[in-house]
């Protein structure tokens, strides 16, 4: 049974990505660092998903977890209930 992860927003977190830097899209919803995982995840079945920028841009980040396109916001947002 999979869980269904917390709808963080329902809007995209635009943020600065920095060319050649990690970082960690949280995929549960449960971060107060959204849309970057700081732990909260631990317990879930959920973990984060690591993605290195491969340039530097300004980025629209999925924060409410049901996006096609890990990390970047699709606007599946517009089609939750």
């Amino acid at each position: 049974m999979t869980s269904t992860p917390i709808i963080a927003e329902r809007k995209p977190a635009m943020v600065e990505l920095e060319a050649g830097k990690t970082y960690f899209w949280c995929a549960c919803g449960r971060s107060k660092n959204q849309p970057l995982c700081d732990g909260s995840h631990k317990g879930t079945e959920f973990t984060p998903v690591k993605f290195t920028a491969d340039q530097e841009k300004r980025a629209a980040l999925c924060q409410c977890k049901h996006t096609t396109k890990v990390p970047f916001c699709d606007r599946s947002h517009d089609k939750l209930d």
